[in-house]
Parts: C-alpha cells; structure tokens; sequence
C-alpha cells in the first residue's frame, strides 16, 4: 500500500497517542491491535480479544478519531473490528480487489474504442507508447469525467510493462499524492517519498488538478516533474480541463504542463456510442437488439461511464428477473435512475434559477449591469454553468452580453468563476446559498 499504509498510520496514531496516555496504556490495550486497510479516508484495525475492542471503543476512540483528523488535517473515519470481522472484511477485500484489477487488466488500447472525439488524444497516447520521453513529454489529456482518459493512462501503462518489464512505472490521482505527501511530511518520510516518485521511468497522474491550491505539494509535484524530464522519463498527466484553466495552479505548473501536447477528449458522437455499447455487450458475452443500443445510444451522451454502466445494469435485470430484454420500456425501468443522472441543465435553467433566488430576470443577469446583487448572481450563474455543464469558458462567456453586448472574454469568466471559488471557501452562508440554488437547477433539469 506504499507510504500511506494502515501500519504506517496507526504506528503513527499510538506514536502521538504515547503523548496524551501512558505507555502502560497503550502497550496493554493495542498490544495485538493490527491495521488492515487504509481507503477512502478510512482506516479499519482489527482487535482479536472482545474484552480490549470494547475497553478501545468505550475509552480511546475519541482519542484516536481527535488524532487521525489532525494527523490529516481532515476528517478520517475508524472501523474496529473483531477476529470474525476482519476475516470476513479480508476476505471480501480479495474480491474486490481481484474484481478490480481485472477490469483495469481490460483497459488496454485493443480495447479503447476511437471516434472522432478521442481520435487525437489516442494517437498521442499510442505514439508515447511506442517511443516514450520521445514523442510527447509531457502528454497532458483533458475532458470531461468519464470519457477514457484513465483508459489511456492504463494502456500506456500495460504497453510499455509489456515492452520494458523493468521500467518503473508509477500511478497515482492527484489527491492521492497529495495525501501522500501530507503523510510523508508528519511521518519524517520526506526522503523516501522524493525517491519514489522521481526515480520513477514513467509516471502516470490522473486527475492533476487536485493539487491546485495545495502550495506544498505543487512544491514537491515540480520538483518531481523536474527530475523526471531532466533524467529522461515518461511523464503523462489527465485533467477535467486544460492547464490554462486551473484555477489556483501555479503558473511555473502550468508551463511546464504546456511543454508537451495538449489533447483533449470531447463526449462521443452517435455513431461512436453505438460501437462503445456493441462492444461492451460483446465483453459481457451478449448481443443486444439494435433498436436498445440505439436507445441506450440516445439516452447517453456525455459519459462512457454511464454508458458502460447501462449496458451492464441492462444486463443484469435481464439475468436477475430471467427475462429477455428487448424492449425499451423494460430497458427503460432498468436505467431510469441514470437515465436521470445524465441530463444536464442548460445554460438558461442556470441563469433563470440564479435569477430567480436573487430577484432578478435573465435579461439583467446576462446585462451589463455591475449593481452588486446582480453582479454577484451573475458570477454564481458563471460558476455554476462551469461546474454543471461541460461548456468550455469561451462558450460560457457567449451567454452574456459583457462590456462589448457581443459577450464577455474567457478571461473575464475565468476570473468570476474564480472570485465565486474563493468566497464559498471563506463564506459558509454564500456556499449554502450557492447549494440551494444548484438544487434548484438540479431539480428543475430533471423535471424536464
């Protein structure tokens, strides 16, 4: 589990613990505790004797929580578990886990399934393949949530394990190795974690713009990427958008993530929908009738995901009620939930909601008018636009009139976007009010 592994952690929970409580305490109490995950912001510990477990829930687990969440500077969850628990809970972690690594198994390039919407961004991440630290370093994909840009990290992954099965190959999210430094750093490991990472012949980040904000770990994150590029690695990074427009990332960040090629993934086209279906149904060993993967096609537009995830929870209705699926009413009852996770409000439920909460119509909210109320509302309804639509900040800026009544500048969006950001993080009440009228729009989207 590398440098954030349930040992480590609760090593270093009873370290700081030895502080507040006595040794005799600890050393009579967590003799025989043991770690045995650490997810999710979750550690779970196993404790065999009843009589210890129940004296730790009772006596130390506010202790314990108190010093997990400092120790992370945020909330972190604890799971005590008996002998029969955590026997149990390994045994259901080797499923998921053998589950898991089986469907990343699957994410190679034979498997990737190329339109016009992915067709630039494959032919970057198949040139890397074949001649890495070469052809583009870094390559920076970016797009939306679900759209293959883990696929392709993954596919750059297994092709060059298979070519070079020596080469230190690293994955990580962004958040992760953010946690992970965050670790390092309280556990003294700094040396370690810099050796992991910048030793590293081909290293993998998937979804980098969590480490936006975070000064410390853009720190360590360029001086990573520095060692890398400079000794000849790999260095292939994905994001929800492009360097550009990561708010709060440091501009040395955003050159050095420029240096490469950009490529971007855009939602598929009908035509590619179809294929995705017809081939995950092949994986899973069934052909579907043409007019249900034209239904599933239509329904799902934005997401390869969701796509994916249809196709399987069709699938199982029919295997569950020993059914066969063929009509769209059926299908229908099987994905109806996703079916409503799917839409996506438009740019005019966004700025009539907004309107609406603050008194005001569409035509003032997409005006010129800098009267606070409705300068605010129109900053919210650029954020929100932002955050629940895949509209790029151009397009967003088309909505509104701006000083010129022909729109307003990506610049001028980026920055409103930006300044809304900053006051949900120091405002409790502006966030809550940035909630509810998400809510709304949420709402309202589905009824249409």
């Amino acid at each position: 589990m590398g440098m954030n592994s349930a040992t480590d952690v609760l090593e270093r929970v009873l370290d700081i613990l030895s502080g507040e409580l006595t040794s005799t305490a600890i050393d009579t109490w967590f003799d025989d505790t043991t770690a045995i995950d650490f997810k999710d912001s979750r550690l779970i510990i196993c404790c065999p004797s009843p009589f210890k477990k129940e004296v730790i829930e009772t006596k130390f687990l506010p202790h314990l929580k108190n010093t997990l969440t400092e120790l992370f500077a945020g909330e972190v969850d604890l799971l005590i578990l008996g002998k029969d628990e955590a026997a149990s809970f390994q045994s259901q972690e080797c499923g998921y886990r053998a589950a898991a690594r089986e469907e990343w198994e699957s994410l190679t390039f034979d498997r990737f399934i190329v339109g016009s919407n992915n067709k630039f961004a494959h032919a970057a991440a198949m040139a890397v393949a074949a001649k890495p630290a070469t052809a583009y370093n870094p390559l920076f994909i970016y797009g939306n949530s679900g759209l293959g840009k883990t696929h392709l990290l993954y596919a750059i992954r297994h092709a060059l394990r298979e070519q070079f099965p020596e080469m230190q190959i690293i994955y990580i999210k962004g958040d992760e190795f953010a946690n992970e430094l965050i670790h390092a750093i309280q556990t003294k490991k700094n040396e370690e974690f810099r050796a992991k990472y910048r030793s590293a012949d081909l290293l993998l980040v998937d979804d980098i713009q969590f480490i936006a904000g975070k000064t410390q770990t853009q720190e360590e994150f360029f001086h990573t990427f520095n060692a890398i590029h400079e000794s000849g690695g790999q260095i292939v990074l994905t994001s929800d958008r492009p360097p550009k427009e990561i708010l709060l990332l440091e501009d040395r960040l955003k050159t050095r993530f420029e240096w490469g090629l950009l490529a971007d993934i855009s939602p598929p086209d009908y035509e590619t929908r179809m294929a995705i279906i017809q081939s995950k149904a092949l994986q899973l060993a069934v052909r579907l009738p043409d007019d249900l993967v034209k239904f599933i096609a239509e329904h799902f537009t934005a997401n390869i995901r969701h796509l994916e995830g249809a196709v399987k929870k069709i699938i199982a209705r029919r295997e569950l009620l020993n059914s066969n699926i063929s009509s769209k009413e059926e299908a229908y009852q099987a994905i109806r939930d996703m079916i409503r996770e799917e839409l996506q409000p438009t740019p005019e439920i966004v700025i009539r909601e907004t309107g609406r909460y603050f008194s005001l119509s569409p035509e003032d909210i997409r005006g010129r008018s800098r009267i606070r109320d409705t300068a605010t509302a129109r900053q919210v309804s650029m954020y929100l636009i932002r955050k629940l639509t895949s509209l790029s900040l151009v397009d967003i800026g088309k909505e509104y009139r701006g000083q010129t009544g022909t729109g307003m500048d990506h610049t001028s969006v980026l920055n409103s976007i930006r300044k809304i950001e900053t006051e949900i993080r120091e405002k409790p009440a502006f966030r809550e009010i940035v909630r509810d009228i998400q809510t709304n729009i949420t709402d309202t989207a589905e009824q249409l």
